[in-house]
C-alpha cells in the first residue's frame, strides 16, 4: 500500500511541474495558401532550431522603410540535408525568398525556396504543402 502511494504522488509531482511544450503545426494552422509572396532582402540572422529554423531578412519597402521579416524553413537536420551549411546564410547577404504570408498579416511567412545573389537556389524543406511532398 505504501509503495503504490509513494508511486501516485511521485507520478502527480511530475505532472504537476512537467514543462509545456509548444504543440508543432501544420501548414494551414499558421499561414495563408491564398497569399503567396516573394520578398527579396539582406539576411540579418539565420535561427538554426528545432523543431523549424528562421531566417531574418531586412526587406526594403517601395517607401524607402524597411522591413523585418522572419521566414520559417525546416528543422536543422532538414535543412543540412537539402543542400544548407551553417555558412549558406550570413549577414548581408542578398536573397530571393518565395513563400507564403502568416494568416495573422505579420511579418512572418513560411519559405518554400530561396534564390542567392548568384542565382543558385535551395529549397527551405518547410510545412509548405509543395515543399513537404519533395
Amino acid at each position: 500500500m505504501r509503495t503504490t502511494l509513494f508511486v501516485g504522488l511521485v507520478v502527480l509531482a511530475l505532472m504537476l511541474t512537467a514543462a509545456r511544450v509548444p504543440a508543432h503545426h501544420a501548414f494551414g494552422s499558421e499561414f495563408n495558401v491564398e497569399k503567396p509572396l516573394v520578398l527579396q532582402g539582406k539576411v540579418t540572422m539565420m535561427e538554426w532550431v528545432n523543431p523549424h529554423s528562421w531566417i531574418h531578412i531586412d526587406v526594403k519597402r517601395p517607401d524607402g522603410t524597411v522591413e523585418n521579416w522572419a521566414i520559417e524553413g525546416g528543422s536543422p537536420n532538414a535543412l543540412l540535408r537539402l543542400g544548407f551549411t551553417k555558412n549558406a546564410l550570413l549577414p548581408d547577404m542578398e536573397i530571393v525568398v518565395d513563400g507564403y504570408q502568416a494568416k495573422d498579416a505579420s511579418n512572418r511567412a513560411v519559405g518554400k525556396s530561396l534564390v542567392f545573389a548568384d542565382g543558385r537556389k535551395l529549397f527551405l524543406g518547410g510545412s509548405e504543402p509543395e515543399t513537404a511532398k519533395k
